[in-house]
């Protein structure tokens, strides 16, 4: 079986700011890195998924130390990188022409945040035809507020994200299962 290209989501320097708030799962970075290394060791497919803010004067501009990858999902020479400008990695980009174009039938998603960039393309893959896994401990979201001012805490929003996931668009795994199934195909 080909294993899962790796998805590696917007693991940036822009979510180190203090104003995105309150986040659950700070060993998030850990587990992408273990991600990683899990598949490089394997020698399976992964791609880097970086966020450009649209706007002027957004977060996530080119050039900027936001904009640079986090140490812990820094690509090596060789992996391709893909630069969007919205919430799914598909849209605007060629991920889809290189997933189909490697014969890929299945990805697993790592990276920030857990109820938009990582949902986003997730919904799409599946919605696409792939097979899709969800590290769910490889990754975070931050404290939200509902439309009425209640303070919806970070780590209820991962879950309750995760949980409208799994078996409908994706299975939601930890990392270590998702890696031992990576050794076993």
């Amino acid at each position: 079986m080909t294993p899962p290209t790796l998805i590696v989501i917007d693991v940036q320097r822009a979510f180190e700011d203090p104003a995105w708030g309150e986040r659950n799962n700070p060993g998030a970075e850990t587990r992408i890195a273990q991600a990683i290394e899990g598949w490089r060791r394997r020698g399976a497919p992964l791609i880097h998924v970086r966020h450009r803010s649209a706007e002027p004067g957004g977060t996530f501009v080119p050039g900027t130390d936001a904009f640079e990858f986090k140490r812990e999902a820094q690509p090596l020479d060789g992996e391709p990188v893909i630069t969007k400008d919205v919430n799914s990695a598909f849209i605007g980009t060629d991920l889809e022409e290189r997933l189909r174009a490697a014969d890929v039938t299945s990805v697993a998603i790592v990276g920030l945040t857990t109820d938009h960039c990582c949902s986003t393309t997730a919904r799409m893959a599946a919605n696409l035809g792939f097979e899709t896994w969800m590290l769910g401990d490889a990754m975070a979201t931050f404290d939200r507020r509902a439309p009425d001012g209640e303070l919806i805490g970070a780590d209820l929003i991962h879950r309750v994200e995760l949980a409208s996931l799994h078996d409908e668009f994706a299975e939601v795994l930890s990392t270590d299962a998702a890696l031992s199934r990576l050794e076993t195909d």
